[in-house]
């Protein structure tokens, strides 16, 4: 009778893949990805006040925070390595309108969480988005006139509203409201008024997805929204609009590139890195946070395996970095190897 082993390499040639499975130390020595605590960006709600830490119900473990304990969770992240946080604000209702006015106040919320971190904790970044939505109060990315987003006023906007986040001592502008000429409209303001080493990190295909639900509520949006934002996010279904969005957007200027939401999209976190080679990111949105921790909690997985395993794959996908509300969890983890 024919040894068997001799039947099985006949079939793989010789060639087994279990050989460098089969000890740790190998498994480590062929690893061709790895996570680290320098590829996480901690995204982070602020709302006014002070000593305020809320929790967000639809995002457990993820809280809103007043600036002084900002400062202080900003501390802790740079402790950890955390190389930089992105910060989203809940302003009061009574400041928000059609136009979003309160984004081009100098002493904003988001401007005062820039300002006090970088004074307390000079060494980490800070990414601050320039989108209209938490300023507005119909909820939309942009100026609402009647039933259209305007684009060009937007963008307008938006570039004062950079300039006074760069001023305020923003490292990278992050515009989100996916209007058109937006990455060259910013660059050539931030470059005209002196700003020209404030980088910008562009959401370059930001996708009309149904991943966003938790995060409205931080930022208490979600009851304010009238309408979709399907005119002028991008299609779930269209990968190559997406690839030529953010070609415009490589061409205007931009530094790097983000793709939101994170792993419904590892494609074109992909395509985008291969196409461009610019530094890439992707945006693990509270969509996906909420999933993982809500199976979690029901004991349906186990939680921490699945949270670094999805980061990883973002590192398998081509990304250079993620912005993740695991950031902390990520962390710590890490730090103990």
């Amino acid at each position: 009778m024919q040894d068997k082993t001799h039947l099985v390499d006949e079939i793989t040639g010789h060639r087994r893949m279990r050989r460098n499975r089969k000890a740790d130390w190998t498994r480590r020595l062929v690893q061709e990805n790895r996570l680290t605590v320098d590829d996480l960006i901690w995204p982070v709600f602020i709302v006014p006040g002070s000593n305020i830490i809320e929790p967000i119900p639809a995002m457990p473990g993820v809280n809103r925070m007043s600036v002084d304990r900002l400062v202080e969770a900003a501390k802790e992240a740079a402790d950890l390595g955390i190389p930089a946080i992105a910060t989203f604000p809940n302003i009061e209702m009574e400041l928000r309108d059609e136009t979003g006015s309160n984004a081009l106040e100098a002493n904003n919320l988001i401007n005062q969480a820039t300002i006090a971190v970088k004074k307390a904790v000079p060494n980490i970044g800070m990414i601050t988005d320039v989108a209209l939505d938490p300023f507005t109060s119909h909820g939309h990315d942009g100026i609402l006139r009647g039933d259209e987003i305007v684009n060009d006023e937007t963008v307008e906007q938006v570039v004062r509203a950079a300039i006074l986040q760069a001023e305020a001592g923003s490292d990278i502008i992050s515009p989100s409201e996916m209007m058109d000429g937006r990455i060259g409209a910013i660059r050539r303001g931030l470059d005209a008024a002196g700003h020209q080493n404030v980088g910008i990190m562009a959401y370059a295909t930001k996708f009309s997805s149904g991943y966003y639900g938790p995060y409205r509520e931080a930022i208490s949006t979600a009851g304010l929204l009238k309408g979709d934002k399907n005119s002028y996010y991008i299609s779930p279904a269209n990968g190559m609009e997406a690839i030529r969005d953010a070609a415009l957007d490589v061409e205007e200027g931009a530094d790097m590139l983000m793709v939101k939401p994170g792993l419904p999209y590892l494609d074109i976190c992909w395509r985008l890195k291969e196409n461009f080679g610019l530094p890439t990111f992707a945006y693990q949105v509270s969509g996906e946070y909420t999933q993982i921790k809500a199976a979690a909690m029901n004991g349906w997985i186990d939680g921490e395996r699945v949270m670094m395993e999805t980061l990883l794959c973002f590192k398998r996908a081509g990304c250079d970095g993620i912005l993740t509300y695991f950031a902390i969890e990520a962390a710590r983890k890490l730090a103990k190897g």
